[in-house]
């Protein structure tokens, strides 16, 4: 097994996006023709047929009638909807569903295990790109729908998280979702812990960071960056990152000492 993985569009999206362009090259229609009927710029039309973005429901359902497809183009809509989280993200929600511990630290946002569909929203609807209305909706529900692993699990996963008060000052953090991380921190799978300002060590200045370990004792880590995410069994990079983990919780609250500063803050709110 390698020791990394790399990110890129899932082979769903590829191969779409070739055939689509195919179709619309065998029909003489242009780019910008078919960006015309289905609502969309070209520039994103190219980015579909690149791979690089999933092509949408809207645009094969109207490019099968335009290139007269005879459904050839629409039946991909099946499996591309089965491709819900970012194309980096892949390799790791894979790992995740196999996952029988789950150790994490978060710096910035709040979990996505952990979060409310306000909050959800909040952060993909101001996705950098801009994600269009139809993809948004995917992923919020596909957030949603991945938090069954918490509790319908059997046996049950363990959980660890750790998360950085900063991420809970965030102006998107309202009393819903300080209520949901209290909700979820008293299941006996899950173990919350509070790392305050006060008790932040340099190490917890570099990013979030998670570990999984499969009922096959494979054990993996990842990273996600702004631009870059990586998934690695590597020993040497697991072996850091439990470190840094480590670390970061010994510094942390308790896990009675962060529910009631979840507490503090619901009060507060």
């Amino acid at each position: 097994m390698p020791g990394q993985y790399n990110s890129q569009p899932p082979v769903a999206w590829r191969y779409s996006g070739n055939q689509l362009k195919r179709w619309r090259t065998k029909a003489n229609i242009s780019r910008e023709q078919l960006a015309e009927a289905a609502n969309y710029s070209p520039d994103t039309i190219k980015s579909m047929e690149q791979g690089v973005r999933m092509p949408t429901p809207r645009v094969l359902d109207v490019a099968d009638e335009l290139f007269r497809a005879e459904g050839m183009l629409s039946a991909a809509k099946e499996y591309l909807q089965r491709e819900r989280f970012p194309a980096r993200a892949q390799d790791f929600m894979e790992r995740e569903r196999e996952a029988s511990s789950h150790w994490s630290y978060e710096a910035t946002y709040i979990p996505g295990l952990l979060q409310t569909q306000g909050y959800a929203r909040a952060l993909i609807e101001n996705h950098v790109p801009p994600l269009d209305d139809a993809t948004a909706e995917e992923r919020i529900a596909a957030r949603m729908a991945r938090q069954v692993i918490l509790t319908e699990r059997k046996p049950p996963v363990a959980f660890s998280f750790v998360v950085y008060e900063a991420a809970l000052r965030s102006p998107q953090v309202d009393v819903e979702q300080l209520r949901r991380l209290l909700e979820m921190s008293w299941l006996r799978n899950v173990v919350f812990q509070l790392l305050p300002f006060e008790r932040a060590v340099p190490v917890a200045l570099m990013g979030p960071m998670v570990l999984l370990e499969t009922h096959d004792h494979e054990r993996f880590a990842f990273a996600e960056g702004p631009l870059v995410s990586e998934l690695s069994a590597d020993p040497g990079v697991v072996s850091l990152a439990t470190e840094r983990l480590s670390m970061i919780r010994t510094q942390a609250l308790s896990p009675d000492e962060s529910a009631r500063f979840l507490e503090r803050m619901v009060d507060q709110s």
